[in-house]
C-alpha cells in the first residue's frame, strides 16, 4: 500500500506564518488533505468550502500552538474537527454527490463514522496509530477497538455473513498480530493459542482477508487528481473576505465611539447613586438565574468567547462552591437556525481537571430548557467538579455540541426538547478565571423513624449553587429496606426551596447505614434560625418468596397471585434463545411497582436474560396515569411520579450457545413500591 502521507515538518520559533503563507502551506500538502476531505464529503464545491474555513481556523488560532509539537497533526486535527461540524451541516447533506467520490469512497460509507475517521487517517492518509489516536481524541486502544470495529464492519458487508466464533478475548489483539507490531511474548502465547483453535483460525484468516482487500482498495484512493486552480479560487475568497472587512471596519469605529461616551457617563452615575449593581443586572441579563447569582455579588461577568465551525460559544460567567463549578454559557449558531447544549465529558473535558478539581465529587445534571425565543441561541448552565483550591483557571476545551430539538410530540421529551443525534464538531478553547465562593454547615442531628427503619438527618450545606441535606437510612430489617427518601422542600426564614430530584439521593454505604444527598434550590438567606425538612415519599424494597412452575400443557396466558395482584405469564416460547412476556395493566391500588425475580432452566441453573419488550404506566400522586405509549409526559410537572412496569419481556440464553432454554420456574423473591409521606421536621440552626 502506498498511503497519501501527511508531511512531517515542524513550524519554527522563527515563522510568524502570515494568512498567505498558510495557504502556500496547504497548497504544498493539498493532496493528502484533498483525499481526507473526499472521506467526508460529497463534492469539489464542499472541500473548497472545508479548505476555506480550515484555512481560516489555522490562521486565527497559530498563536496557540505548541511549537515544540508537530505542525502537521495539529494541522489536521483542526481539518477532522471541522470537518465533523460541516457534516452535520444541513446544506451539505442536501448537495449531490460528484462521479468521482462514488467510485473510491462508497465502501467506507457504510461505515460508522468512528470506524471510517479510524480506517482513513491510518490506512489511506497514512498517519501513525499514535498520531491518530492524538487527532481523534482517543487512546491508542480506543484507535486499535475502531479499526477491528471497521474491518469487522466490512467482513460483514462483503458477504461474509456476521457469524464468526474466534474467541473475543483476542479480538484486541488481531491489529497489532496482522501488522507486526505484537509484543513476542503475546505473540507466541496468541500463536500457541491459534494452533490449539480452529474458531479463531477462521476468524482471523477472513479478517485478514478483508483487511488485505481493504489496502489493496486503498491504493486506488491516492490516485485522487487536485483540479487546477483549486488554491487560486479559496485566495481569490480571501482577498474579497479581506476587502470586505476593511469596509466594515470604518463603519465600526465611528459607531464605538460614540458607544463609549454613552456608556462611560451612564457608569458613573450609576456608581455614585449606589444602585448601579442591581439596576445594571436587571436591564442587562436575561437569564433570570444568573440574574439573581449576579445581584448577591456571586460570580462576576466574563463573557468569553470562541468561534468555531461557524458557531460561537460565550461564557458567560462562572459560579463555584463546595458542591460544584456552574458555567452559565450561550450557544449561537451564526449560519442556521439550530441550537446546541454541551454535555460534560461528552465533547466537553476540563484539561486541568486532575489539577484543580477534586475528582471525588459529581457534578450535577441539568435539564436542557430553553430560555429565550431565538431560534439560533442556546443559554444553558453546565457543573464541573468543585475546586480544591479557592482560586484557578480552568482549562476547558470543546469539540463537540448537541444538537437540541423543539419537539413536544416525543414522548421521551417531556420538557418539549429532546438532544438529536447529529452533534455539531469544533474546537472551543477557553481559559476561565474562577474564585470559590463559601458555604455554611449546619449540624442537625435529628432522627425519624419510617416503617420501623430510622432516617436520620445529618447536615444541611447551604451553599452559592445549591442547598445540599445529608441524611442515613439504618436498615436493620431484612424483610423490608428503604431504598431512598424523596424530599418535598425545605424552608428556611419563610422562604421555602423544592428538591432537586434529578440530582438528589447519591448513596455510600458504610457501617453505620446508608447515606444519601438530597439536592434543593439554592439558598441566599442569612441568619439561619430554623429549617423544616418536608418529607415527600419512600422507596423500599420488599422482600416477598413466591415461585411459579411452568406448565406446559397449559393454554396462554397461565395466570397467578402475588401481593394481591393477578399476574399473567402472557408467552413462553421455546427457542434459542426462549423469550418470556409477563404482565399486569391492573395499576389501581397496586402494590408493587416493579417485581425482582429470576428465571431457573431445567438443570436448576438460573438463566441469562435480556430485556426486550417493556411497557410502564405513570401514575402521579393524585392517581392520574400517563400511559408510556407516544404520548409526552410532563413528568417535570408532575407531583412525586411512581413507574409501574406493565408489560416485561425477555430473552433467556443457557451457558452452552446453540442449545435450546427450557425455563423450568419464575422465582420471584421481592419488589419495589413507593410510599408517600407527609411528615414535617423542624430543626434549630441556633
Amino acid at each position: 500500500m502506498i498511503p497519501v502521507k501527511i508531511g512531517s515538518n515542524r513550524i519554527t520559533e522563527e515563522s510568524q506564518m502570515s494568512l498567505e503563507s498558510i495557504i502556500d502551506w496547504f497548497d504544498h500538502h493539498k493532496v493528502s488533505f484533498y483525499t481526507l476531505g473526499w472521506s467526508y464529503f460529497r463534492n469539489q464545491e464542499q472541500i473548497e468550502e472545508l479548505f476555506y474555513r480550515v484555512i481560516l481556523k489555522v490562521h486565527k488560532e497559530l498563536s496557540r500552538f505548541n511549537r515544540e509539537a508537530s505542525f502537521d497533526r495539529w494541522i489536521t486535527s483542526i481539518f477532522v474537527h471541522i470537518c465533523r461540524g460541516l457534516r452535520n451541516d444541513n446544506r451539505f447533506k442536501a448537495s449531490e454527490e460528484d462521479e468521482q467520490r462514488q467510485d473510491v469512497f462508497q465502501a467506507f460509507d457504510q461505515l460508522k463514522d468512528y470506524e471510517k475517521e479510524a480506517l482513513v487517517l491510518t490506512y489511506v492518509i497514512g498517519i501513525s496509530l499514535e498520531d491518530s489516536a492524538h487527532i481523534l481524541e482517543v487512546s491508542v486502544e480506543e484507535m486499535k477497538a475502531s479499526l477491528f470495529s471497521g474491518i469487522q464492519s466490512l467482513r460483514e458487508k462483503s458477504g461474509y455473513g456476521s457469524y464468526f466464533d474466534g474467541c473475543k478475548e483476542n479480538h484486541k489483539l488481531y491489529i497489532d498480530y496482522l501488522e507486526r507490531t505484537l509484543d513476542r511474548p503475546k505473540k507466541i502465547d496468541f500463536e500457541v493459542h491459534l494452533y490449539h483453535c480452529q474458531n479463531c483460525q477462521e476468524d482471523l484468516a477472513t479478517f485478514q482477508e478483508v483487511m488485505s482487500a481493504m489496502l489493496q482498495f486503498t491504493e486506488g484512493v491516492g490516485d485522487f487528481h487536485v483540479p487546477s486552480g483549486f488554491m487560486k479560487k479559496i485566495k481569490t475568497r480571501f482577498a474579497e473576505k479581506e476587502k470586505q472587512r476593511q469596509l466594515r471596519a470604518k463603519k465600526l469605529k465611528k459607531i464605538g465611539l460614540i458607544s463609549a461616551s454613552v456608556f462611560i457617563v451612564f457608569i458613573c452615575t450609576g456608581f455614585i447613586t449606589g444602585w448601579f449593581s442591581s439596576l445594571y443586572y436587571s436591564w442587562t441579563e436575561e437569564d433570570l438565574e444568573l440574574r439573581s447569582y449576579l445581584q448577591h455579588d456571586l460570580g462576576e461577568r466574563l463573557n468569553l468567547e470562541a468561534e468555531s465551525a461557524g458557531v460561537k460559544i460565550t461564557i458567560k460567567s462562572v459560579i463555584a462552591d463546595e458542591i460544584q463549578t456552574l458555567i452559565f454559557y450561550e450557544i449561537e449558531d451564526m449560519n442556521e437556525d439550530n441550537q446546541y447544549i454541551m454535555n460534560y465529558r461528552d465533547g466537553v473535558v476540563v484539561e486541568n481537571e486532575s489539577k484543580i478539581m477534586n475528582r471525588s465529587a459529581n457534578p450535577k445534571y441539568y435539564l436542557p430548557i430553553q430560555k429565550n425565543e431565538e431560534k439560533n441561541v442556546y443559554q444553558g448552565k453546565l457543573s464541573l467538579l468543585p475546586l480544591k483550591t479557592d482560586k484557578g483557571t480552568i482549562k476547558l476545551k470543546v469539540t463537540r455540541l448537541q444538537k437540541l430539538i423543539h419537539d413536544p410530540t416525543d414522548p421521551v421529551s417531556y420538557i418539549g426538547y429532546r438532544i438529536d443525534g447529529n452533534n455539531r464538531g469544533g474546537e472551543w478553547n477557553f481559559e476561565i478565571p474562577v474564585t470559590k465562593s463559601p458555604s455554611r454547615e449546619y449540624s442537625l442531628d435529628k432522627e425519624i423513624e419510617f416503617e420501623g427503619i430510622p432516617v436520620r438527618l445529618n447536615k444541611l450545606t447551604i451553599a452559592p449553587t445549591a442547598s445540599l441535606l445529608q441524611y442515613d437510612i439504618q436498615n436493620i430489617q431484612l424483610e423490608k429496606r428503604i431504598e431512598s427518601v424523596s424530599f418535598d422542600s425545605i424552608e428556611v426564614n419563610k422562604r421555602k426551596v423544592k428538591t432537586d430530584l434529578l440530582n438528589s439521593s447519591y448513596g455510600n454505604q458504610g457501617l453505620g447505614g446508608d447515606s444519601y444527598q438530597a439536592h434543593f434550590d439554592p439558598l441566599f438567606e442569612e441568619n439561619l434560625k430554623e429549617v423544616n425538612v418536608q418529607f415527600g415519599s419512600l422507596y423500599l424494597t420488599v422482600e416477598d418468596h413466591k415461585t411459579i412452575d411452568f406448565d406446559a400443557s397449559k393454554d396462554e396466558p397461565q395466570l397467578f397471585e402475588y401481593a394481591g395482584s393477578t399476574i399473567s405469564i402472557d408467552k413462553v416460547e421455546i427457542g434459542t434463545p426462549s423469550k418470556v412476556v409477563i404482565s399486569n395493566h391492573q395499576v389501581k391500588n397496586r402494590q408493587y411497582e416493579s417485581l425482582h425475580f429470576r428465571m431457573i432452566g431445567e438443570d436448576e441453573t438460573r438463566l441469562s436474560s435480556m430485556g426486550i419488550e417493556t411497557e410502564a404506566v405513570i401514575v402521579d400522586r393524585s392517581g392520574r396515569e400517563y400511559e408510556m405509549n407516544g404520548t409526552p409526559v410532563p413528568i417535570d410537572k408532575l407531583d412525586l411520579p411512581r413507574y409501574f412496569i406493565t408489560v416485561q419481556g425477555m430473552e433467556l440464553y443457557e451457558n452452552i450457545p446453540g442449545e435450546k432454554v427450557i425455563p423450568k420456574r419464575l422465582e420471584i423473591y421481592g419488589y419495589n413500591t413507593t410510599k408517600y409521606v407527609d411528615d414535617v421536621v423542624k430543626i434549630s440552626l441556633e
